[in-house]
């Protein structure tokens, strides 16, 4: 049994070293990591909770029907089947420039001039020159009918023997002379016409028209600039003054996979779609299937007319162009489309990512060729379906997505 002086003997030793601030920290700063990795699973967990975020678009069916459209559709630019860059015919400094971007032009209008001091002189000098010539054309006639009248008068004062044959002979000899100076006064009167008409085409040379009834796209010089007919490059010599075209000529040229290119026809109507206005269709016309290929994109081109002009319609814009079916009426099948980026490919075949119920499965297709930016999709899909536009690699079959609407 133990005795109450020995219990009370009995004491905790406090009188060693403080243990200081550190242990408090430490116990601080693991409790500042717990929380942190508490935060960490929360927010992991809540976006596992939520999902992928996915853009997504519904896949749309070309109808059937008279007046539907063929589901094949192109993308291209609006042209002008006129349109010219206009240059000068001679090398020169622009002196002039009368028209601006938007100016309407005429066939034959001066648009421009050149510096031609030196071709202004060159066309008077060649006027005199011809004056000259026919001054001295003149003298010549003159002379040679006088030695005529002389070798007239002689031949008679020799039949008399009133005068010597040797006298008619040199008059004879002087008239062929006189004879020939005045074809040779006739050649240089040709001569300087012909002078006087290159000084003027030099001069006409030095100006710069319209080739065609038009609107002025774009000035290439401006005054005071050296213009050239073909530009040699370096300084700043200009290879085109002006670009113009004609607005009433506007069409567009779109780019078909050859793969549908047996389903558009010439005069076939198609509907225009500009990206500057794509609330508003205009309607158009299959003019030209250009009767090549291009092997590097498998696509031919096709020009489509406007039929309806527009004030709004401006060369270079981008357009769509959606192909009807002809006007006899007959049914065009229904074909599904979805947009090329939206379709996979792996070992196991093609494929699209169907979102239902807020989760993703994995749908094998039969995809067709690509054709402006869309993919035709044979068999898998039966429209309607919503799939994912531009699925991330990560995806997997019943994974749930945060569903975003394309």
């Amino acid at each position: 049994m133990v005795a109450v002086s020995d219990l009370a003997g009995l004491r905790i030793d406090r009188t060693g070293p403080d243990p200081g601030p550190s242990r408090a920290l430490k116990w601080s700063a693991g409790l500042a990591v717990v929380a942190a990795l508490m935060v960490l699973g929360v927010y992991l967990y809540g976006q596992q909770a939520s999902g992928t975020s996915v853009e997504v678009v519904t896949v749309a069916v070309s109808g059937a029907g008279p007046g539907a459209g063929s589901g094949i559709t192109a993308n291209g630019y609006v042209v002008a089947r006129t349109r010219a860059s206009v240059s000068s015919r001679i090398s020169g400094r622009l002196a002039t420039l009368s028209v601006e971007e938007g100016s309407v032009v005429r066939t034959g209008q001066v648009m421009g001039r050149l510096e031609n001091a030196d071709y202004v002189a060159s066309v008077a000098q060649t006027v005199a020159d011809s004056a000259r010539a026919e001054a001295a054309l003149l003298e010549a006639v003159a002379t040679r009918d006088q030695l005529r009248r002389d070798l007239a008068r002689a031949r008679e004062l020799v039949s008399r023997n009133l005068q010597a044959e040797r006298v008619a002979e040199d008059l004879e000899a002087q008239l062929a002379a006189s004879d020939a100076r005045v074809g040779v006064q006739r050649a240089q009167i040709t001569s300087a016409v012909a002078g006087i008409a290159v000084a003027r085409a030099n001069l006409e040379n030095t100006y710069i028209r319209a080739p065609f009834d038009g609107t002025v796209l774009r000035k290439d010089a401006e005054v005071g600039e050296v213009v050239a007919p073909m530009a040699t490059g370096g300084g700043l010599t200009r290879g085109a003054v002006v670009t113009m075209a004609d607005l009433q000529t506007l069409e567009v040229e779109v780019d078909v996979n050859e793969a549908y290119i047996a389903q558009v026809t010439g005069g076939q109507p198609a509907r225009i779609v500009l990206d500057a206005y794509p609330t508003v269709t205009f309607p158009g016309k299959v003019r030209q299937i250009v009767p090549t290929a291009d092997r590097q994109r498998a696509t031919v081109q096709v020009k489509v007319s406007i039929q309806e002009k527009d004030s709004r319609i401006l060369p270079e814009m981008g357009a769509r162009v959606e192909f009807l079916q002809q006007a006899d009426g007959a049914e065009v099948p229904m074909r599904i489309f979805v947009p090329a980026q939206a379709v996979r490919t792996d070992g196991t075949g093609t494929y699209v990512w169907v979102v239902r119920n807020g989760a993703v499965s994995r749908a094998q297709i039969e995809a067709g060729p690509v054709s402006a930016g869309r993919r035709e999709v044979r068999s898998g899909l039966s429209g309607g379906e919503r799939i994912v536009l531009d699925p991330p690699p990560q995806l997997r079959d019943g994974e749930r997505v945060n569903v975003v609407t394309g």
